[in-house]
């Protein structure tokens, strides 16, 4: 062999050892699929993702796509047709999905996807319009004692974790919650403008996504799901108001079905990397979002359990027969 392909070759080794040398993670082109429409918490993970993943090396890069309709089952039934085998998709879920799955009776459900990590949790609030009469989480549990049906409540799709709060709410005003009058809307811009204009009474999501409005003086918030005050939240909790509704919004990431054990592996370290990234930290902070970072078996275990509970919560409440 000659001197300058004994070269060729050295330097080929070389740069074969050097991209081996490389995570695989970081050599991805992510998708990530938002099953929601843009806007909302799942919208807005999705996209923190995409920044974070790049900005922490997990991903060489990633790209978002929005495919919205009825509380993310849309999107998950085309998540597992389109995504089986492909260890670069990823697609964003949680508590709501549980939920609409079992209220749309939709024909897929989530033990056809891939576990991969649980990312956030978030309390949730209820707002008012600024000029509405009502004042306090009790002037609401009043209303909806007095007459169940028009007192109207604005969230994401039926089913999800806004739907379930508003019955839980209802419930605990001492009304009937199986009669909880609620509106749906598939994304978080459509519903702020039916509560800011006045079409609903309350509106309920997690508290990142009214931040905004409420510290502008265009909504007012009447009480947030945590079981204690949070610092710099100058909001009290139900449970201090004398109402007992303490509840979190999960948010996860699944990859689709039949990928190979080395491809999942691959996902959950990218993930894991972006999870433990200051960037991702920085969207924490940024969104009020709490760190509920976990993966493997524990997050498998977690789902299943999820989609027990819910199953019992809408049972009781009369949403799932």
């Amino acid at each position: 062999m000659s001197w300058s392909k004994r070269a060729t070759l050295r330097g080929l080794l070389i740069a074969a050892a050097a991209l081996s040398a490389v995570p695989a993670s970081a050599q991805m082109e992510l998708k990530i699929i938002a099953p929601a429409a843009p806007g909302g918490g799942w919208d807005q993970t999705a996209r923190s993702m995409q920044q974070a993943m790049t900005a922490s090396g997990a991903a060489k890069s990633a790209q978002v796509t929005n495919i919205p309709g009825a509380g993310g089952t849309v999107g998950l039934a085309q998540f597992v047709n389109t995504a089986k085998g492909d260890g670069n998709t990823l697609m964003v879920n949680g508590f709501v999905m549980v939920g609409a799955i079992l209220t749309n009776k939709s024909p897929v459900n989530l033990d056809q996807v891939t576990p991969i990590a649980k990312l956030t949790e978030e309390m949730q609030i209820i707002v008012v319009p600024a000029n509405s009469p009502i004042k306090t989480a009790k002037d609401l549990a009043d209303a909806v004692k007095k007459d169940v049906s028009k007192v109207t409540f604005a969230g994401g799709s039926a089913g999800g974790v806004d739907h379930i709060m508003a019955a839980l709410f209802t419930g605990a005003a001492g009304a009937d919650a199986a009669k909880v009058n609620y509106v749906p809307f598939s994304g978080g811009g459509e519903s702020l403008a039916a509560i800011i204009g006045g079409k609903v009474t309350a509106g309920i999501s997690g508290y990142a996504e009214y931040e905004g409005q409420i510290k502008s003086g265009r909504l007012r918030a009447i009480g947030i799901t945590s079981a204690e005050r949070r610092a710099g939240i100058d909001v009290p909790t139900f449970k201090e108001q004398g109402i007992d509704l303490v509840i979190t919004n999960w948010r996860s990431v699944v990859a689709g079905p039949g990928i190979t054990a080395a491809q999942k592996k691959a996902l959950e370290d990218a993930v894991e990397k972006m999870a433990k990234s200051a960037a991702w930290k920085d969207v924490l902070k940024q969104k009020g979002w709490d760190d509920a970072f976990v993966s493997g078996d524990a997050f498998t275990k977690f789902l299943k359990d999820e989609q027990t509970r819910v199953r019992k919560v809408l049972s009781e409440v009369g949403l799932v027969k």
